[in-house]
């Protein structure tokens, strides 16, 4: 029977359903069972634990590297774009374990609590970082006053460095890590010192260049108290220009409030307005960001054309082929609006045609060739005062080891000399074959001097010979061939 063909509940037979659907439908049906395939094939590619394990496979530092670029990338594209998340950021696990391993790598004494990198981690890291992530989440994070200690300057003065304790120090580098990025994408190029990837051989190189161009006029600028004299409420106008999170504001500033403790007095504090210390991890960014404003000016403001600026840190130089008092006028006006001063002093306009100047520890002077007749050539060279102050530190630190094992001493030297000369040592820039040479013919007449000292049965021949018996037998670095290619050497 025709009715009884439908089977249970009346349903249709295959064949029956054949007939009743369209070629239409069919299609229909088809492109949507795609459809479903494509979308649960695409879920499960976004999900996949693949991708997942990869993510978490992932280092502290490529964690917050990855973040630092699509931030920087989103600063460049966007210059107006104010950001208004990252407070929670700068609490996350990955963020404080890297800002702690970074200040380590950096060393430095403790701070006024007396607390070390050995003292925490014998205490337990992770919950010291617990705990400062639970005070910057609660937001109930205050730092800690800063102890302010002084060291010798190349010209006899002392600088006043501010040292944080290791948990706020801690704190700075995470917010640094969050925030930096934002304002790279701002900052102008002539700014070299403290910035990532830039160093002071790029800005050394950069006035070579210049100075091949032409630009030998130089006005060799110098800041009376930089790090001390920044206005807060004009640098915090300037951060909030791109950062409208008001807790990393506020944590800004907090640390420029930060009471400084000296000889046992405690200045500054929450009436404080001005400066933040030279030694915090932040003070450089933020001094950064504050000088951009005159890096932006000189490139830009028409009193300006055809000068170019080179800076580092708070060090900077005018450069063109003529600066004339409307320059230092029109300068000095803008520090002054800035809330800063050019110590006149030490400020001064030269032609580096006439007479040299120092920056960045090298002189920079035009010499006449002494094979080309009327010929000049521009010599780059690390400065008296540069090779004074190492000399006086390698003379100081001979003397704490003269009761000590002579290995030990190889190593002082050589982490000395290499730092020194790896940082004047700037291939086709620099020319340090003259200093190498007296450098060399310094430590062999100092090692035999110290060795004759330490020998209670004084042998010439055996003191004579200490440069060259350290060299073979312990690895001696010699100043006249360290660093330089074989070409060179030969």
């Amino acid at each position: 029977m025709r009715d009884g063909s439908k089977g249970v509940g009346g349903a249709h037979s295959s064949e029956d359903s054949v007939d009743i659907i369209t070629p239409e439908e069919r299609r229909g049906s088809a492109m949507k069972d795609i459809f479903k395939e494509r979308r649960i094939f695409k879920l499960v590619k976004e999900s996949s634990p693949e991708k997942k394990r990869k993510k978490s496979e992932m280092t502290d530092d490529e964690r917050v590297r990855d973040f630092q670029r699509k931030l920087y990338r989103k600063a460049k594209q966007e210059s107006d774009f104010k950001f208004y998340v990252l407070y929670d950021k700068i609490g996350h696990s990955h963020f404080l374990r890297e800002a702690y391993r970074r200040v380590k790598a950096n060393r430095g004494a403790p701070g006024i609590d007396g607390v070390t990198f050995e003292q925490v981690e014998k205490e337990g890291l992770e919950a010291f970082l617990l705990g400062l992530q639970k005070e910057l989440q609660e937001k109930t994070y205050k730092p800690q006053p800063v102890k302010r200690v002084h060291i010798p300057k190349a010209n006899g003065g002392t600088r006043p460095l501010g040292i944080p304790t290791i948990r706020d120090r801690v704190a700075q580098m995470s917010c640094k890590l969050v925030i930096e990025p934002i304002f790279e994408a701002d900052f102008d190029d002539a700014s070299y010192g403290f910035r990532p990837k830039r160093s002071a051989s790029d800005a050394v190189s950069a006035i070579k260049g210049k100075l091949k161009e032409g630009k030998t006029e130089i006005l060799d600028a110098d800041l009376s108290k930089y790090f001390d004299t920044i206005p807060h409420d004009k640098l915090l106008k300037l951060i909030a220009m791109r950062i409208s999170d008001t807790h990393v504001i506020h944590l800004i500033k907090l640390w420029l409030k930060t009471p400084v403790v000296e000889d046992g007095k405690m200045s500054g504090g929450k009436k404080n307005r001005i400066g933040t210390p030279q030694g915090g991890v932040i003070s450089p960014l933020l001094a950064n960001i504050y000088l951009n404003l005159v890096d932006k000016l000189v490139r830009e403001h028409k009193v300006f054309r055809g000068i170019e600026i080179v800076r580092y840190a708070d060090d900077f130089v005018l450069m063109s082929k003529e600066i004339g008092e409307d320059v230092l006028r029109a300068l000095t006006s803008l520090l002054s609006r800035m809330g800063l001063t050019l110590n006149e002093d030490k400020t001064r306009r030269i032609n580096v045609l006439e007479e040299p100047f120092n920056f960045l520890g090298f002189t920079f002077h035009y010499r006449k060739s002494m094979y080309a007749g009327d010929e000049f050539y521009l010599s780059i060279r690390p400065s008296k005062q540069a090779f004074q102050k190492l000399v006086a530190g390698i003379r100081e630190e001979l003397i704490n080891h003269r009761n000590k094992a002579e290995i030990l001493t190889v190593r002082m030297l050589n982490l000395k000399l290499r730092g020194w000369l790896n940082y004047f040592t700037i291939e086709e820039v620099s020319y340090t074959g003259l200093t190498r040479r007296t450098l060399s013919m310094y430590l062999r007449d100092k090692l035999f001097r110290h060795q004759k000292r330490k020998s209670q049965r004084y042998r010439y021949a055996y003191c004579r010979g200490t440069f060259g018996r350290w060299k073979s037998k312990y690895g001696l670095i010699d100043p006249e061939s360290y660093g330089l290619p074989d070409t060179v050497k030969a």
